[in-house]
């Protein structure tokens, strides 16, 4: 029975426009928010409050790598892959370990071969998970000769494969050229031969910048196409190869490109319009389509993808998808972004286009994309008995029997029994027939799921849509983590992740136990030392929330906030506290998308948390009520830029250093003060600090606390600096160090000259103050490290892409 906007609106205790609201944004139907839980419904509503959120997220990850001139070099991390390469070439016997971390990766390993100690084969890293979260996943290919070798692509964790048709997973190589993997194709001709694309173009929160396109002839060693090594191949979408093998297409934010030579040398751009999706005619490979990115627009061509026409339909907007029919190819299925999803059919292969009805049950025009057709958009019609037969792909899953007229929901977002949401790739079985094999696998933002029998899957009466649902993020680790910390008493780490909330990993549960502790997307953590029930994390723009079980439980629905939101039941909406019991730069905005905390490690009641101004809370484990909590204190004024780093010394709370997403940086000595008095550091004297960009991390010699080690964002050479006379004179330490962002510097606890820098392409180690550095790293991996935190003398390393790694160095 249909659930009225009205009846739905007092169910849920929210107002009718609130209701309107949720199902446009969510892709979703009144029927599967009725059986959202309250706490769930609030966690939604809490998501409409920030409706720039997309481009918020994306200006995030790129105002970290930008110089000081605004601009990101084009070709930046190959760039700075080659400079490695000839900085190891250099030495003839490079070290096998540096500061007790392994570095004894070869010239040949570096240039994208594989080593046997790679990654997770090494017995000095541990990877801890999260083995059953996944990551986004944009890409899927499965062997057509032996369906259970499948091939995943993540867009921070690199290409991962499986043996057993999912139930076990590792990365290809780990030290590929470039982990942010967008897409992946296999030639039709050659099961043995993979294209792997690099670099996102779907203007996304944290969007990866990519390097070209991968080609793999055996399964496992993956060359870089140089040809491809261009700022036009920095975000490749999707991968096309036709029948023959002969013909390549790549799909690219800068255009379309074509290339037919078999050394893949020569690229020719065939379309200047940024392209999303390519696909050639499976029984034809002179019939292309290619579906614009952002433009609404399509294209079709008949001579194998040399020339290309725009073809007919509707007054289309945003991002087109496109999926040929397997029964009949002249019939080619259009997903158009719109405003929230329509649905669009060709019978002459893709010249020309009619929409759809794309009703949904309750007669309704269904919204199945909800608010973000440009990230999560995807169709199949992959159905050799039934042209009719077709999958949409948004935030959830919609399947229509009659060609898009009506499509109905079979996944439910909410329930973690059904698929995650925001859904990137569908792919049939090589087996699917439409009778005795009707298996499909999913790529979305929780990794890698599996419909044994689609007919069967999603058909409850009322949601939520659980069955016939398969997860097969068996140790599937890519999840992308900003921030990390850990007690070392329990042995429990938090994590805030990309999309995946706040997550906590229990030793007890091992890689596959990883749980949810707060949604949404997860930002800056901090632990309790003293009480290892207490762990902080945060929502977006500086939202801290608190967890007091030990992270054993879930959001509860916003009374975990201690940053001064609350849900105001008598107004029906989020509302924010009085003065002092609110952060007024996390209620206005006013701080970054993933905004720096700390906690003072001197006072665990003492939290620090950086906006437009510096606040302070001395009582951060105060009851929190929607009148009461945590009373905060702005104890630095706006320096007119946001601040990005945050430091306290060991042993003395009063010494303070705080950095700006400008550079700037100021210190004060009396940082418990009412009024602490600030100094600016490093702008002027014999030996100034001179970058000009993203302060990304400070970090203060727990010894020696005029020791202190900035690090930058930026593809510079200069990412990192050392000052020993607090902050009067500086001198930079990034000469053998990649020129990459530096995100995370860290000093061992006992042997002070030891020193572990997390930056943009993995971990590097120096046993000498940073005078020298390993000239490569061979672990964790390949990808950035967001930050580096120490367990007692076990140094864990949070990747954006490859989940957490710890490493015991209390014998070095």
């Amino acid at each position: 029975m249909a659930i009225s906007d009205e009846q739905l609106a007092q169910a849920k205790n929210i107002r009718v426009e609130q209701v309107q609201l949720l199902r446009r944004s969510r892709g979703a139907t009144n029927e599967t928010l009725q059986g959202l839980p309250d706490t769930a419904i609030r966690r939604a509503l809490r998501r409409l409050n920030y409706p720039d959120l997309p481009n918020a997220r994306r200006l995030f990850r790129l105002e970290q790598e930008r110089s000081d001139d605004g601009t990101v070099p084009a070709h930046a991390q190959g760039t700075a892959r080659d400079r490695m390469r000839t900085l190891l070439t250099a030495r003839e016997a490079p070290p096998q370990h540096t500061a007790g971390v392994p570095t004894g990766l070869t010239a040949e390993g570096i240039a994208g071969r594989p080593t046997p100690t790679a990654g997770m084969q090494l017995a000095r890293w541990e990877w801890l998970g999260p083995g059953n979260i996944g990551g986004r996943t944009r890409g899927i290919v499965i062997d057509p000769q032996d369906a259970r070798k499948i091939w995943a692509a993540s867009s921070g964790g690199g290409v991962w494969h499986s043996k057993d048709g999912g139930g076990a997973w590792t990365p290809v190589d780990d030290f590929l050229g470039n982990l942010a993997c967008s897409c992946l194709a296999l030639d039709p001709s050659d099961p043995t031969t993979l294209y792997a694309g690099t670099g996102e173009g779907f203007s996304n929160a944290d969007a990866l910048r990519g390097n070209g396109v991968f080609r793999t002839t055996d399964g496992v060693t993956w060359e870089q196409l140089t040809a491809t090594q261009t700022d036009d191949f920095r975000a490749v979408t999707r991968i096309a190869v036709s029948s023959t093998g002969e013909v390549v297409l790549a799909a690219t934010a800068s255009g379309l490109f074509r290339c037919s030579d078999a050394e893949r040398k020569t690229w020719t751009q065939v379309l200047d319009v940024p392209i999303g999706t390519v696909l050639f005619d499976p029984t034809d490979g002179s019939r292309a389509v290619a579906g614009a990115l952002e433009a609404g627009e399509a294209f079709v061509s008949a001579d194998g993808g040399r020339t290309w026409k725009a073809t007919t339909h509707g007054p289309w907007s945003g991002r087109v998808e496109l999926a040929y029919a397997a029964r009949n190819p002249d019939v080619v299925y259009a997903s158009v972004q719109m405003t929230s999803g329509r649905i669009y059919r060709s019978t002459d292969g893709g010249a020309t286009y009619q929409p759809r009805k794309t009703l949904d049950s309750s007669g309704h025009v269904a919204d199945y994309l909800g608010d973000q057709g440009w990230y999560g958009n995807s169709v199949w019609a992959g159905d050799p008995t039934d042209e009719n037969l077709v999958v949409l792909g948004g935030v959830d899953l919609w399947r229509s029997t009659d060609g898009g007229d009506h499509i109905s929901e079979i996944s439910t977002w909410w329930d973690a029994r059904s698929v995650h949401a925001d859904h990137h790739a569908i792919v049939s079985h090589p087996s699917y027939d439409g009778t005795g094999n009707r298996t499909v696998f999913f790529g979305n933002d929780g990794g890698v799921f599996k419909a044994d029998d689609l007919a069967r899957t999603g058909t409850e009466h009322e949601p939520p849509f659980v069955n016939g649902w398969t997860e097969l993020d068996n140790n599937y680790g890519v999840t992308q983590f900003y921030s990390g910390a850990g007690n070392l008493h329990s042995g429990k780490i938090v994590g805030g992740a990309q999309d995946n909330g706040t997550i906590c990993f229990d030793p007890v549960r091992g890689t596959e136990g990883w749980q949810q502790i707060f949604g949404g997307d997860g930002g800056w953590c901090a632990a309790d030392p003293a009480d290892p029930d207490v762990f902080y994390g945060e929502y977006v723009f500086l939202n801290i929330h608190r967890n007091t079980d030990g992270g054993t439980s879930d959001d509860t629905g916003g009374d975990r906030y201690i940053s001064g939101q609350f849900w105001n039941g008598d107004l029906r909406e989020w509302d924010w506290k009085p003065p002092p019991f609110r952060i007024s730069d996390a209620m206005t905005n006013k701080a970054l998308f993933i905004a720096p905390f700390t906690m003072d490690p001197n006072n665990s009641d003492r939290l620090l948390a950086g906006g437009l101004s510096l606040w302070r809370t001395n009582n951060a484990k105060e009851t929190n009520t929607p009148t009461s909590g945590p009373s905060w204190q702005s104890v630095k004024p706006s320096a007119g830029a946001n601040i990005s780093a945050l430091a306290v010394a060991l042993g003395n709370s009063d010494l303070i250093w705080v950095g700006h997403v400008n550079g700037m940086l100021f210190r004060t000595a009396n940082g418990t003060a009412a009024t602490p008095t600030w100094s600016t550091v490093g702008a002027s004297g014999p030996s100034p600090l001179r970058p000009r960009r993203y302060l990304t991390c400070i970090t203060i010699d727990p010894v020696d606390p005029d020791t202190v080690y900035v690090a930058f964002g930026g593809f510079e050479p200069d990412n990192l600096w050392v000052t020993h006379n607090g902050g009067a004179q500086w001198s930079q330490l990034a000469e053998t160090l990649p020129d990459v962002p530096i995100r995370a510097v860290a000093i061992h606890p006992r042997r002070t000259e030891l020193l572990y820098c997390g930056t943009e392409v993995g971990l590097f180690a120096s046993e000498d103050g940073g005078a020298n550095w390993s000239a490569t790293n061979e672990g964790p991996t390949n990808c950035s490290v967001d930050q580096l935190f120490w367990m007692d003398e076990t140094l864990v390393s949070a990747t954006h892409g490859r989940g957490m790694f710890r490493i015991d160095l209390s014998a070095v």
